[in-house]
Order: structure tokens, then C-alpha cells, then sequence
């Protein structure tokens, strides 16, 4: 069976690895890929790396997107409409060129009032650390539908109060949304602005609630949330 993976255990090694320290699964996959040799690492790739391709299919549009970026940008020279400018705002706030998205949404919320503009200009602005400006448009995002996307814009309003050391408000907030909102972004929002506060045996726990959702989700969707399970862990060290 070995003999199968030769010559190129080493290579299915150094991919598996490659993938391990990117993604951070579970310890003991680790020493399945040292200790397994090819056969190891090969199970390791088929177990976790081949999942992880659904992860990727935002990376596979970028060409796509960035095509159509420049189609709209052709566009709007003649053609500057609202619509064209919201979906190039979309496009580049997906991009990460939340400057230019920013700008989008202000020509978009110069003639109109949309609420999801309005929520992705706030998203740009956190991005780009305008945390004021962000609080401002969550603000009003909140005030007209409080649930909007899945809570996650009262999440960022809480965030956004607590990094401009409106304690208070933050605290209001947090203790509000957190007690529907599952999103392990709000929580860990929420167990960094306790453990701010010195609330450590709070901000652990917050943490720790991250944590135990891991034994209960369903494959596709624990690889969606490593990142926020590595925050969590780094924070439990912290406090």
C-alpha cells in the first residue's frame, strides 16, 4: 500500500503541511501527516484539504469579478446610473478596494436611502478604520430593520461604540444582541470588549461559547468558523 504513494510521499507532505498551517484543523492531524508518511498525508488531504476546496470559490472569482469591475467602470463613463454604481460598489467592497467602494455608496446615498448600501458603505468605512463613520450608518441601518443581515449590523454597532470608548453604549448593545445572535464574530466582538473592561471571568466565557460550538456544527460550516476558533483561543491565552 506505501508503495502506492511512492515516489512522491515527500510532495503529498508538503502539500498536506501547507494546508495544515493555513487552515489549523485539529492537533493530531499534524502527526498523522509526520508519522503516516504519503498514506498520511494522502488521507489528511482527501479528509480536509478536498472539503476545503467549497471554501475557495471566491478566490476562483476573482478574475470574474475584476472583469466585470472593469466593465462597470467602462460603463459608468456614459452611463453613471445608481445601479451601476451600487453593483460596482459590491463588487469592489468584495475586492477589498473599500476606498473606491466607499465612494460607490456615497454616489449611490446622494439621491437615494437604501438600507444596503447605506450597511455596505459602514462595512467599507470599518475596513478602512472610519470607525465613526461606520457607527453612523450602522446607526441608522439599526434603527430601521435592528435584525438586519442575521444581526450582524447591530453586532458591528456594538463593536463600533466599544473601539470609540463608548462603554455604555457598547455594553447596552452587546447585552442585547447577544442574547439571539449565534454569529461568533458578535461574540468574540463581545469577550474582547469585556476582557477591555477587566470582565475576565465574562470574557472567557464568551470565548469559551465559541469553542463549544465547534462539537456541534456540521463539517462545512466549523471550516467557515477556524478563523474565529483561532481568535477565540488566542484570546482565552491573552486573559
Amino acid at each position: 500500500m506505501l508503495g502506492l504513494f511512492y515516489p512522491y510521499g515527500i510532495f503529498l507532505q508538503a502539500l498536506a503541511i501547507a494546508h495544515f498551517v493555513r487552515r489549523r484543523p485539529d492537533t493530531y492531524w499534524l502527526w498523522i501527516i509526520l508519522m503516516g508518511g504519503g498514506l498520511g498525508a494522502f488521507v489528511y488531504i482527501m479528509v480536509e484539504a478536498v472539503p476545503d476546496a467549497r471554501l475557495l470559490r471566491g478566490a476562483f472569482q476573482v478574475f470574474p469579478r475584476r472583469k466585470r469591475i472593469k466593465q462597470l467602470e467602462a460603463m459608468i463613463i456614459d452611463n453613471p446610473s445608481i445601479g451601476n454604481y451600487e453593483e460596482l460598489g459590491d463588487l469592489y467592497l468584495d475586492d477589498g478596494q473599500f476606498a473606491r467602494a466607499r465612494d460607490c455608496f456615497d454616489r449611490v446615498l446622494a439621491t437615494s436611502d437604501q438600507i444596503d448600501p447605506r450597511y455596505r458603505r459602514a462595512l467599507s468605512a470599518l475596513a478602512l478604520n472610519d470607525v465613526r463613520a461606520a457607527a453612523a450608518d450602522l446607526e441608522r441601518v439599526v434603527a430601521l430593520d435592528p435584525k438586519y443581515d442575521y444581526q450582524r449590523a447591530a453586532g458591528l454597532l456594538a463593536h463600533a461604540h466599544a473601539k470609540l470608548g463608548d462603554a455604555d453604549k457598547a455594553n447596552a448593545l452587546f447585552a442585547d444582541v447577544t442574547q439571539t445572535s449565534t454569529l461568533s464574530e458578535t461574540q468574540y466582538n463581545y469577550a474582547c470588549f469585556l476582557a477591555a473592561q477587566g470582565r475576565t471571568a465574562e470574557a472567557r466565557e464568551w470565548a469559551e461559547r465559541i469553542l463549544r460550538k465547534k462539537a456541534t456544527m456540521p463539517d462545512y460550516i466549523r471550516r467557515r468558523e477556524r478563523p474565529w476558533f483561532r481568535k477565540a483561543r488566542a484570546l482565552l491565552k491573552r486573559v
